[in-house]
Parts: C-alpha cells; structure tokens; sequence
C-alpha cells in the first residue's frame, strides 16, 4: 500500500479540507467517470428502535426512537458516496412524496449521480418498515415491481448495459441471471456481488452463474456455508475462492474472513464491539468499506478491517443508508484509539495504523443527513 495520504478537496475556511478522495492516487486521464454503479430498488425505510422485545400478537407496542431515510439499494450508494466514491445509481422513484424526498436525499443530499434513473407516474413508492430489537432486526415491506422503462436507455432501471465504471455492484439473486453484468465485465468493470436468502431451500452453486463475471462474492457466513455444503466460515470462503476470484465471508460477531483464489492469500479481521441501535444496512456499509478499499489498492487485510470498522461504526445510528459513516467519524474512532493507549488493544492499534496514510492531518467535513422521525415538515419560506 502506498504512503501517500489521500487526495483531500475542495477545501472551506481557512484552507482546511472538507472532502477526501479515496481514489486519488490510483485515478489517471481516461479513466471511467463513475467509479462505482449500481441498481436495484429504493425503498422508503421507517425504523422503530428502542423496542424491549419483539412485539407481541394482540398488543401495542411503543418504541423510545424512530426514523426514516431512503432504504433499500439506498443503503449501498450513500456508504459508497460517503466514502468519496463517484457513484451512479439506477432506479425507479415514486412519483409521490416518499420517492421526492428518497430523490432529493440521494442527489441532492449524498451527491450521487441519477441520471441514470427515473421517476415513474403514478407508481407508489415501496415501503419498509424496520423494528430493531435485541440487536436485531424484523421488518415488514411493501411495494409493486416498477414498471419496465420503453427502452433499456431510457433513463431506465437496470438497463441493458451500464454506463463504464471501475466497479459495479451486484445483488444476486439464486437462479436468475443478470444480463448487464457480463456487459459490464467485458467493459472491464470488475464487479462485486452479494447474495440475497434463497427461499427454495436449495442452495445451488449452480444458481450463482453470475460469479463468472464477478471479481468479489460476499455473502454471509450462513449463505457461504450453504452453498459449499460446509460447517465453517473460512472452509466456506476457501471453496468460493474457486469459483470467484477473491471471496470475502462475514461471520458476524466473529468478525470477516477472506481468501484470494488467485494468490492463495488468507486473512480474517475480528468485529469490533460496539453498543448496536440498529443494524439495518450495515451489511451494505461493510461491501461498500472493502469495494473502497479495493479500488484503493490496499492490502487485502486492511480492506477487511476498514469495512469491518465502517459497518461497527453504522449500527450506532438510526436507519440503514444515513447511518453510514464518513471520514469524519472514521477518523474521531482512530483519535480515539489512539489517544486511549492503556485502554485500546495493541493489537487494534496495530490492525488499523493504515488509517494514519489514509486520513489527511487536518479534515473538517460537512455534517453527515441523518435518519429523521418524519419527511413531512416543509421548509421555511
């Protein structure tokens, strides 16, 4: 990993930065517009914490905290955003207030390029509702499939064939194929990919054809296993390894494990405890720390321990795309563990020093949006 610190701009008063670009020391003339697109579904996600237990049939239930923030595939793009990513995000908004407000969050809030995207009349924009409880989390969704655009440039979702980009990333979905990902590949976008619970039961590794586009698959610990018909996380990810060339497991409270197909390389990162109020999202954030850390070109035991560090540091907040963190509070956990010398581990200390050639020595960010009780009050006029 280089030592150069990263690119930080513009810069507001006195000089000193409010935004930091990941990328800078690996962006060259010609070089794609977007780092990192996507697609998928933008919900509008209201999430109730602060709950005792899980509600109980036939009773009311009140919750001490409540918030609402663009959901779904939202999640995704605001961590990439937040992270200095250039990203652009296909999909289809309501033409209602729910995808007004998930619109203007998104574009207007996080900086993340729509044009690719459109706004369908009459359709209602899906909605989640997230109860988060014990450390985890229950959650009831509605919504209708968005209309198919005219044509698959017509602003439209999913379209044919993305736009060129570094890297795309991809929710599987067990025995459907993707069209646009091998487009993407061969326009050399290397493509990072999730997948979703099977619900038939068979977990397949036929099911996954879409792996053979894909350079990082990152399921869960229970899906991995699944899937190579194994009782163990990093057994799992060594079987993946064969079919894709890097495979990354999270284990949870364990923490993540990673193995490299190409090199042989291994390396697991422990979590990092912390009190969660919502984990909504925070597999989101994870993927979007390592596909950062990736196109940075670092080390694949940091990339690990940066997504694991972004996705402890989301469950603190509210929702699941405006809890994602930014280099803001990436940097207040590092002077914290720093400054805490009798208190933090040496081995953290030592496990995130690659933090010190990553953060700028002086950095004063914007505010990050969080997740609000309501979307409804206006603004003055």
């Amino acid at each position: 990993m280089s030592t150069g610190r990263r690119d930080v701009q513009p810069t507001g008063p006195a000089g000193v930065p409010t935004a930091l670009d990941p990328l800078a020391e690996v962006r060259h003339a010609g070089d794609p517009p977007t780092d990192v697109y996507l697609t998928g579904t933008v919900f509008l996600d209201i999430i109730f914490t602060g709950l005792g237990s899980a509600p109980v049939r036939g009773t009311e239930s009140w919750a001490r905290g409540m918030g609402s923030s663009p959901g779904g595939v939202a999640n995704m793009a605001t961590a990439l955003a937040r992270f200095g990513l250039r990203t652009s995000l296909a999909a289809a908004f309501g033409d209602d207030m729910y995808g007004e407000y998930c619109w203007e969050a998104l574009s207007v809030g996080e900086g993340i390029d729509l044009s690719m995207s459109r706004t369908v009349p009459g359709w209602h924009s899906p909605v989640t509702v997230s109860m988060a409880y014990e450390g985890e989390r229950t959650m009831v969704s509605h919504g209708h499939e968005a209309p198919a655009p005219e044509s698959a440039f017509d602003g439209g979702h999913a379209p044919g064939c993305p736009p060129p980009s570094r890297a795309c990333v991809a929710s599987l979905v067990p025995g459907r194929r993707e069209g646009w990902l091998g487009c993407a590949a061969g326009r050399g976008s290397r493509i990072f990919a999730d997948v979703g619970w099977d619900d038939t039961g068979r977990w397949d590794p036929a099911d996954l054809a879409d792996l053979e586009h894909c350079e990082a698959f990152l399921p869960n610990a229970e899906e991995a296993m699944r899937y190579t018909r194994t009782d163990c996380p990093r057994t799992a990810a060594r079987k993946l390894a064969e079919r894709v060339p890097l495979a990354v497991v999270t284990m949870g409270a364990e923490g993540a494990c990673a193995a490299d197909g190409r090199t042989g390389e291994a390396a697991e990162v422990p979590a990092i405890a912390v009190e969660a109020l919502d984990p909504t999202g925070a597999g989101d954030v994870f993927v979007a720390g390592f596909v950062t850390g990736t196109l940075a070109a670092w080390p694949l035991a940091d990339r690990l321990a940066f997504a694991g560090l972004s996705a402890a540091l989301s469950v603190q907040e509210f929702g699941g795309s405006l809890s994602a963190p930014g280099w803001a509070e990436i940097a207040a956990w590092w002077q914290g563990v720093r400054m805490c010398d009798a208190a933090a581990p040496t081995t953290l200390r030592r496990q995130y020093a690659f933090l010190d050639d990553v953060l700028p020595p002086a950095y004063r960010p914007a505010p990050l949006a969080r997740a609000v009780p309501t979307i409804g009050f206006r603004r003055p006029a």
